[in-house]
């Protein structure tokens, strides 16, 4: 079940050395800006706990893994600092996984789209089920994946994101994510990928922590730019959002 909280939900347990933060909201687990904070803020805190190797995220319930962006917060800007400031959630979300000590292994049960594409890009390690599918739509509505393309393309090759991102209405199936480099493994259920992340987890999470980490930092070598370069990106689509473009294409969205 999907939190009820209108703000939504975040929760980290602990099981040995491996930490699990479960996000959730009522609206297929998208993000107010609120949630964005209070996950960033999670992964620098896990990011200093010598307790711990390896973190899991995953998001609350059996649908949607996450809808990106919240459309209410979206419908509400009304200059470009605040259009800005929400988008640097986001940037500020990614970096926080990009920068994290430790490894981070995605559990995708369900669809993901706009931001929810660029937290499963930003795992180190993501398996998910085959309902898994994924969209890009924000050309649809008027602005671009501008603060997540970086991590996307990382992650699946810059032709195809490009795929991804002029299709903007079509869904890639988690099969196509596969075969891009995304997910790592698929599963038929909910419950073959719940022990398949066991598994795979406890297997990681006994390799030498000091070595996991430097391999972290080997993965991501190249992005320390990303600090910069993705604040400025949440400058484009905040200036964006504001157009009449976008305004009438997210009522569109939300009837």
């Amino acid at each position: 079940m999907v939190s009820e909280n209108p703000t939504g939900s975040l929760f980290t347990t602990f099981d040995n050395k491996i930490a699990t933060v479960t996000f959730g909201h009522p609206a297929s687990n998208s993000f107010p800006r609120e949630l964005l904070d209070r996950l960033t803020a999670e992964f620098h805190n896990l990011s200093a706990n010598p307790t711990i190797t390896l973190i899991v995220i995953q998001s609350e319930g059996t649908g949607a893994f996450c809808a990106g962006a919240s459309f209410d917060e979206l419908l509400s800007v009304s200059n470009e600092g605040e259009g800005t400031q929400f988008f640097s959630g986001f940037a500020h979300l990614i970096n926080a996984m990009r920068s994290c000590s430790k490894l981070i292994v995605g559990r995708i049960q369900g669809k993901a789209v706009g931001g929810g594409v660029g937290i499963a890009c930003a795992c180190d390690y993501t398996l998910a089920t085959k309902n898994a599918s994924i969209k890009l739509s924000e050309l649809a509505i008027g602005i671009g994946p501008f603060v997540i393309e970086p991590v996307v393309s990382r992650k699946i090759g810059k032709t195809a994101m490009s795929e991804m991102t002029l299709a903007a209405e079509e869904w890639k199936s988690a099969d196509w994510a596969v075969a891009k480099g995304l997910y790592a493994s698929t599963f038929e259920s909910i419950e073959a990928l719940d022990i398949a992340i066991t598994n795979f987890s406890a297997k990681l999470s006994s390799y030498n922590p000091d070595a996991l980490i430097e391999m972290k930092n080997v993965l991501w070598d190249g992005t320390q730019d990303w600090e910069a370069l993705l604040v400025e990106r949440a400058a484009i689509s905040g200036r964006l959002v504001l157009s009449d473009f976008t305004k009438k294409a997210l009522l569109q969205f939300k009837k």
